[in-house]
C-alpha cells in the first residue's frame, strides 16, 4: 500500500500564500494528476511531497507515516523532472544505477534491476551509450528508468513530457500508461496540459491559486464541472460561455434569454441563484450545424481551423467568439453565414459566484 494523505497543508513565500489549507487523499496504486495554469502551486505541492520544499503547516503522510521531517531519500519516493537531469559523462547504465550505488546495493542486484527497468522501457540496446547519443524521448525514458530501479512506493512526475515534440509526447503518454499498469505503483503527475491529464489519470485534481477547484475522474470533470474555472480549463477548445438571463423556472425546465432569443432548458436549478444574470456554457461539439429554417442562432465564420479529424469554426459574437466543432471534411470557409442548433441537454449554467447551478 502507498496511499498519500495531505492535511491542511500551507506554503508561503514571504506574503505570497502559494498552497492554502490543502487536504487530499491519493489512493494507493492510482495515477493522480495535478493540473492547472502556471503559478497555481502544482509543482510546489509535488516538491513538498518529495521533501524538496519545506512546509509552513499541515502534514504529509505516506502509508500512514507522517514524513514532514524525513529527508527525500527516507520517504521512499522517486521523482522525474521536466529536465532529464542525467549525468552527461556517465553511460545510460551508470545513470540508472546511480541511486542504487548510493544505497550500497550489490553489483548483482544493481545489474538485475537496471536490466529489468531497461527491458520495461525498451532501452536495453542503449545501456552503454551516453545521454548525448540519445534522442529526447530516449533520455526521458532513462530518467524514468532511473526512478524505476529504486522500486519506490511513490513516483512523482513534474511535467516530464513538456520538452518533447508532439509525436514523442503521444508516444510517451502511452508508455507511462503501460508503465503504471505494469508496476501497480502510486503515481502523482503534474502537468498544465489537460490532454495529458484526461488520457493518463484515474483521478484529476484541478488547482486554482493553491486550492482544489475540483477533483474527480476525468470524464466527470469534463461533463460535470463544478465551476466556471474548471469548465474553461478542461477541454480544448474550452467551453463556450455566453451571457444569459433566467426569465422563469420550475421543477423540470428553465426559460432562458440567450443571444436575443428565448430558450427552454430541460433541466432544473440545483445550486444557489443570487441573480437572474448567468453564464450559459456549452462545448463546441454540442453545437451542431443545420440547414433547416428551425435554427437557434446564425453568425458569420471569421476563422476556420481544419485539423483533419475535425474542423473548428469561430463565429462572430459580441464579446468572445463562439466555437463550433464539425466534421473534418467540412467545406465551411471564412465569411460564410452559419446556422446552428444548441444541444440544450448538454448545456451548463453558472451563477454570479461562478458555480455550476445545474451540476
Amino acid at each position: 500500500m502507498s496511499e498519500i494523505e495531505i492535511k491542511k497543508l500551507n506554503k508561503l513565500y514571504g506574503k505570497a500564500h502559494v498552497i492554502k489549507d490543502f487536504s487530499v487523499k491519493v489512493k494507493s496504486q492510482s495515477f493522480t494528476t495535478l493540473v492547472g495554469p502556471s503559478g497555481c502551486g502544482k509543482s510546489t505541492l509535488l516538491r513538498m511531497i518529495a521533501g524538496l520544499e519545506g512546509i509552513n503547516s499541515g502534514t504529509i503522510s505516506i502509508d500512514d507515516r507522517v514524513v514532514n521531517d524525513l529527508s527525500p531519500k527516507e520517504r521512499n519516493i522517486a521523482m522525474v523532472f521536466q529536465s532529464y537531469a542525467l549525468y552527461p559523462h556517465m553511460t545510460v547504465f551508470d545513470n540508472m544505477a546511480f541511486g542504487l550505488k548510493l544505497e550500497k546495493r550489490s553489483k548483482e542486484e544493481i545489474k538485475e534491476r537496471v536490466h529489468e527497468a531497461a527491458k520495461t522501457l525498451q532501452i536495453e540496446e542503449y545501456l552503454q551509450r551516453k545521454p548525448k547519443q540519445l534522442s529526447g524521448g530516449q533520455r526521458q525514458r532513462v530518467a524514468i528508468g532511473r526512478a524505476i530501479t529504486r522500486k519506490p512506493k511513490v513516483f512523482l512526475f513534474d511535467e516530464p513530457l513538456s520538452n518533447l515534440d508532439a509525436a514523442l509526447r503521444v508516444q510517451m503518454r502511452i508508455e507511462l500508461a503501460k508503465l503504471h499498469e505494469q508496476l501497480d505503483a502510486t503515481m502523482v503527475y503534474v502537468t498544465h496540459d489537460q490532454t495529458e491529464a484526461m488520457t493518463l489519470s484515474d483521478e484529476i485534481i484541478v488547482l486554482d491559486q493553491g486550492e482544489i477547484s475540483q477533483k474527480g475522474i476525468p470524464l466527470d470533470l469534463y461533463n460535470k464541472p463544478n465551476n466556471l474555472f474548471v469548465a474553461g480549463f478542461i477541454g480544448s477548445p474550452k467551453m463556450n460561455f455566453i451571457d444569459a438571463k433566467i426569465n422563469s423556472q420550475n421543477t423540470d425546465k428553465i426559460d432562458l434569454s440567450l443571444l436575443n432569443k428565448s430558450f427552454v432548458l430541460p433541466k432544473n436549478i440545483q445550486g444557489q441563484l443570487s441573480s437572474e444574470e448567468v453564464k450559459f456554457g456549452i462545448r463546441p461539439e454540442d453545437i451542431h450545424l443545420t440547414e433547416s429554417t428551425d435554427f437557434d442562432w446564425e453568425s458569420k465564420a471569421f476563422v476556420v481551423e481544419k485539423l483533419g479529424s475535425s474542423t473548428f469554426v469561430y463565429l462572430e459574437n459580441e464579446g468572445e467568439p463562439i466555437v463550433v466543432e464539425c466534421a473534418g471534411d467540412s467545406s465551411i470557409k471564412s465569411g460564410d453565414i452559419i446556422k446552428v442548433k444548441f444541444d440544450l441537454s448538454k448545456s451548463h449554467l453558472f451563477n454570479k459566484e461562478n458555480t455550476n447551478i445545474l451540476a
